[in-house]
């Protein structure tokens, strides 16, 4: 929605009064917000900030003097890993998200969220420690309140990273696990008439996934005994197969691959279970069994009509044909069920 004045004012209308001054602290330095809600206003990409948040919420917080934290101000930056228990130590109220790359700084003021973020990186880059910090931060209030306007409340003295430069995603410890592929081989996935070996497992893999999601949302429903018990029999038997994929891929040396095909396939599967989460009991139950007669359709004619004609390794086209049984009693089951259901 578009943002205006009028709906900005009447929802701080409501906070208390110490975020309601925030907020027109804020909007008379960044402009109105892009979000607003009765209990946060975010700012996304505000001068050296990839976020700027005022929550509702007030919380206390008493370094280095009682007050209130409400005002975050979040950059991206890669913190090194084994700076990152100093930084927290430091102030309690500074964040550190590796994955995002993204440190945060919460208070009740704008310069005391700049003074924590400058001292951060001071941290981050070996200039200081976490008590040499603390003593830091406590100076310049001091000075602060004598109106000597100590640069490091003024604005931030270093550049933030960029957003790719800074996010961390890890690495995966799951033996056989799959891997995102790079971008050549994305880029080379999608212009080529065959699926290389690596992104035919990703599928494979993608396909159990969704399969076993969809039935832990149906676990967690009011459903009958027998739609309960095909739903925890497809959770043992995919979860089984993705096992047999990544030992596979693991023997042949070839690890499933997350291409951006796959990555949308994912994508579509999550969003038709979406529609399916609000409903309950019957209504549940018959979504359910024909979303699982139609995923188990398209797996078939996925795995007949593309997999197995793209497969290289013997033993990757034996695991397909494998797993195509298994899907096909499946859909099987499923048909029985939506049957008994009189449709």
């Amino acid at each position: 929605m578009t943002m205006d004045r009028g709906y900005v004012e009447k929802i701080i209308a409501n906070y208390p009064e110490r975020p309601r001054l925030a907020a027109r602290q804020m909007m008379a330095q960044y402009g109105l917000p892009q979000d607003a809600t009765p209990n946060e206003l975010v700012w996304h990409d505000a001068g050296a900030y990839k976020k700027i948040m005022i929550t509702r919420q007030e919380t206390p917080h008493d370094f280095p003097t009682p007050h209130m934290d409400f005002l975050k101000h979040t950059i991206s930056y890669k913190v090194p890993v084994d700076k990152v228990d100093e930084i927290t130590a430091f102030d309690g109220s500074v964040t550190v998200n590796r994955t995002e790359g993204e440190m945060s700084a919460k208070c009740d003021l704008e310069s005391h969220n700049i003074l924590s973020l400058n001292l951060a990186n001071d941290i981050a880059t070996g200039k200081t420690d976490t008590q040499g910090a603390k003593q830091q931060f406590a100076q310049n209030i001091a000075e602060d309140l004598l109106a000597k306007n100590p640069p490091y409340l003024m604005s931030l003295q270093f550049k933030p990273a960029s957003e790719q430069v800074a996010g961390d995603v890890d690495k995966p410890n799951i033996p056989g696990s799959p891997v995102r592929a790079t971008q050549g081989e994305a880029q080379l996935a999608s212009s080529g008439d065959r699926m290389s070996d690596g992104e035919i497992m990703g599928y494979v893999v993608a396909i159990d996934q969704s399969e076993i999601l969809a039935a832990e949302t149906a676990k967690k429903k009011k459903i009958s005994q027998p739609v309960l018990d095909y739903a925890n029999m497809l959770h043992t038997e995919h979860g089984q197969n993705v096992d047999k994929t990544l030992k596979l891929g693991q023997q042949v040396g070839t690890a499933p691959q997350v291409t951006t095909n796959v990555d949308n396939f994912s994508k579509k599967q999550a969003g038709e279970l979406a529609n399916l989460v609000p409903l309950d009991a019957q209504d549940f139950e018959r979504a359910y069994i024909a979303a699982m007669i139609k995923g188990h359709g398209e797996a078939l004619a996925m795995i007949d009509n593309q997999l197995l004609k793209s497969a290289q390794n013997d033993q990757l086209k034996q695991h397909l044909t494998d797993t195509r049984q298994h899907v096909a009693a499946h859909l099987d089951q499923a048909r029985q069920l939506q049957n008994g259901m009189g449709r």
